[in-house]
């Protein structure tokens, strides 16, 4: 190592810290000319040569903007200064740093576009822009970067067509486009020179036409998000071919047709989510409830028809999550729902279910959120006593009857709870004055009667400035009442007469 070229390096890493905030010190206090330039924080140096190899300052709470001098680490292999305050436009003398295998500057403030000298960077490995102000298209140029691995521009204002020769980037294993403004169709070859691919973000911008059936060509990937977006057509039948797929993501509002019997093959899938879609008919293929690996299920608003398995829940050790609602299944809701004893939330909303409500839903010890409206069931809510987790019980619009349990006063974290247009009848339990942490307290349209007593009915000071509804019946004597119980004892800030 020369005394020149050790100069060089600490010139431009000076030159650096006098040039950026810094508010903590952080560089102030040990980035010294004294001190071997080796030695300072987020700076390591390369054996052979002694150089500046790295520099890696993420999350250190710097800012400013980025200045010329860091195109002088002409040693430089990775650059991270993610996690920052640093904004403004990245200089063009990065583009002078041909060793890089990495630069990661997401979760910072720059803006601007998309530099077309980072084309020149043709040995680097990973590319992460995250951030929330680039402009400007998706340079072509990108595609020079024939190592990249990591593709990471989400997260922007990016606007225009993908180049499609990006997806020709055959060391690519993960690329993040999301939440941009992306346009156009996506390549008909879309997964042929993609062989290591192994995550596709593509949410949230406005992407149509077709998704390509070559899409069952990226046989090593694990993740594929596609949703919001504006895309048509059918899902490919060959989406079954992603045989190490772990989680998909496709709600998309102009997909049609049935979900394909050949995502049943998917038997490392974790996380299923199609729902919002709205074209999606026909019916939910069985064997989907045979995919043990699955934790998260989620079909909901569709146009889905017919009933669920009898054994719905015999392969599903791990699912915590299903949501079918908003769709047109039909028949009972199968008895096994209580062999998913991890399940969190479960909600069949706005669906055609019929008959009770099975008794072994009370072997959910870890519910969360239960979500049973808008179907037509019948008879006594069966005890779900040890739902000790229950944090939103909603119910409305069935044909439930007999009297409200008590038992669900014992649920101390419950935060909704929606029981209206149902058939209960008798008391309000007096012990619902537990759900110190009730929001949302809906009751209305059923056939209870009783005279309420200032003490029933204190639980609902915890309601002040929530929704809630008072039982149809109770209009005489809750007028009685209303001044010195609901106005002056509980300061309500309104009250639903039903």
């Amino acid at each position: 190592m020369t005394v020149r070229n050790l100069t060089t390096d600490q010139f431009a890493l000076l030159g650096f810290k006098d040039h950026i905030l810094d508010p903590h010190n952080v560089l102030a206090n040990n980035w010294s000319a004294s001190n071997s330039v080796c030695s300072w924080i987020g700076v390591s140096c390369g054996v052979k040569h002694g150089r500046v190899t790295s520099l890696t300052l993420p999350n250190m709470n710097l800012g400013g903007t980025i200045p010329p001098h860091l195109g002088n680490l002409s040693f430089l292999l990775y650059l991270d200064l993610s996690k920052n305050n640093f904004y403004g436009n990245l200089p063009k003398e990065l583009g002078q740093l041909r060793r890089l295998r990495l630069i990661q500057l997401s979760f910072n403030g720059f803006y601007g576009g998309i530099p077309s000298w980072l084309g020149n960077l043709q040995t680097v490995k990973e590319l992460s822009l995250y951030s929330k102000n680039f402009t400007g298209t998706i340079h072509r140029t990108l595609v020079n970067m024939s190592k990249l691995e990591i593709l990471d521009l989400g997260y922007n204002q990016l606007s225009g067509q993908v180049p499609s020769s990006i997806f020709n980037i055959s060391s690519l294993k993960e690329i993040y486009l999301d939440d941009n403004i992306l346009s156009g169709s996506l390549p008909d070859d879309l997964c042929v020179h993609l062989p290591k691919l192994e995550v596709l973000f593509l949410h949230k911008n406005g992407l149509s036409g077709y998704i390509p059936s070559s899409i069952g060509k990226c046989s090593n990937l694990q993740i594929l998000s596609m949703a919001i977006n504006q895309f048509n057509g059918v899902i490919p039948r060959n989406i079954g071919n992603l045989t190490h797929l772990k989680e998909v993501y496709l709600g998309v509002k102009n997909l049609e047709g049935e979900l394909p019997d050949e995502i049943c093959n998917l038997l490392s899938l974790e996380i299923l989510n199609i729902g919002g879609i709205m074209g999606l008919t026909g019916q939910i293929p069985p064997s989907i409830f045979n995919i043990s690996s699955l934790k998260d299920v989620a079909l909901d608003n569709n146009s889905l028809s017919g009933s669920l398995p009898d054994d719905l829940c015999h392969h599903l050790p791990k699912i915590e999550e299903i949501f079918l609602d908003r769709n047109q299944l039909s028949g009972n809701i199968p008895s096994s729902i209580g062999q998913c004893y991890n399940l969190q939330n479960l909600s069949l909303e706005t669906n055609r279910f019929t008959g009770l409500i099975p008794k072994s839903i009370e072997n959910l010890t870890m519910l969360k959120f239960l979500n049973l409206a808008g179907n037509s069931l019948e008879g006594n809510l069966p005890p779900i006593t040890m739902a000790g987790k229950l944090e939103r019980l909603i119910l409305w619009g069935n044909n439930l009857s007999g009297n409200i349990p008590n038992f669900i006063s014992n649920f101390s974290m419950l935060k909704s709870l929606a029981l209206q247009n149902n058939s209960f009848s008798g008391l309000i339990p007096n012990d619902f004055g537990n759900l110190r942490h009730l929001e949302w307290f809906q009751i209305g349209y059923n056939n209870l009667v009783t005279e309420p007593v200032v003490h029933e009915w204190s639980f609902l000071s915890s309601l002040t400035n929530h929704e809630f509804e008072i039982i149809r019946g109770f209009r005489k004597s809750i007028e009685w009442h209303s001044s010195n119980l609901y106005w002056e004892s509980f300061n309500i800030s309104s009250i639903f007469l039903c």
